[in-house]
Order: structure tokens, then C-alpha cells, then sequence
């Protein structure tokens, strides 16, 4: 069982934690950030942008969404500043913003790459 036996285990430990916690705000903030990443479309366009900036219709391409829906997970992402856009005549070029994100992409996909029982009621031939 998971169950302490006791209320408080290790004052020092639990104060030092606490102290390092970020404020409920930031947590939320934070988890905002992995909804984001979270959509598998989204997660796609991140992905194709880890080579360097596309224009919609080559995001849309790439990730086998239509330009309309490429479009919308876009102005979601850089309305949260994930991604930013440069205009170039009637073209519109889309990055990433945000290095850090860049990172957590690069470790979740690691991550992804060595873990072999993410989903294991998936079974092996899927």
C-alpha cells in the first residue's frame, strides 16, 4: 500500500520543497504549455518546425492537415507565443518562438524514441 503511516515524514525535505515550488499561477501556466503540446496536430506542426520555418500550406502538407486547420492550430500557438510568423509578400512564415520549447520537444521525442511500453494495450503490431 501507498498509505503513510504518518502525517510528516521528513520536515526538512517537505519545507525545502515547498520552498521551491512554483505558485499555483505558474503551475497553472505550465500545464497550459503541455495542454498545448498535448494536441497531436499541434504536436505535428512543432515538429515540422524543428528544421526551420514553413509557410501554412507546407505545414499543412507535411502534416496531412488541411490549410484551414494547419491555419487555426497555428494562430493558437502564436497567440501563446510558440511559434511566431513573418510575413513575406502574401505568404506567412511560421517558427518556433520559444527555445525552450524547442528543448521539451527534443526530450519528448527522446523520450518517445527509448521508451518501448508507452501504450502497451496498443500491443506490438500496431
Amino acid at each position: 500500500m501507498d498509505a503513510c503511516t504518518a502525517r510528516l515524514v521528513d520536515a526538512d525535505r517537505v519545507a525545502a520543497v515547498r520552498e521551491r515550488m512554483p505558485s499555483g499561477e505558474d503551475l497553472t501556466d505550465t500545464a497550459d504549455v503541455f495542454g498545448l503540446l498535448s494536441d497531436p496536430n499541434r504536436l505535428g506542426l512543432l515538429v515540422a518546425l524543428l528544421d526551420g520555418e514553413l509557410c501554412v500550406c507546407d505545414l499543412a502538407a507535411v502534416s496531412g492537415l488541411s490549410e484551414s486547420a494547419a491555419s487555426h492550430a497555428l494562430r493558437l500557438l502564436r497567440a501563446h507565443r510558440i511559434v511566431s510568423a513573418r510575413r513575406a509578400g502574401r505568404m506567412t512564415y511560421y517558427r518556433l518562438d520559444d527555445p525552450h520549447v524547442r528543448m521539451l520537444l527534443d526530450v519528448a521525442l527522446a523520450h518517445t524514441g527509448h521508451t518501448e511500453a508507452l501504450h502497451p494495450e496498443r500491443g506490438e503490431n500496431t
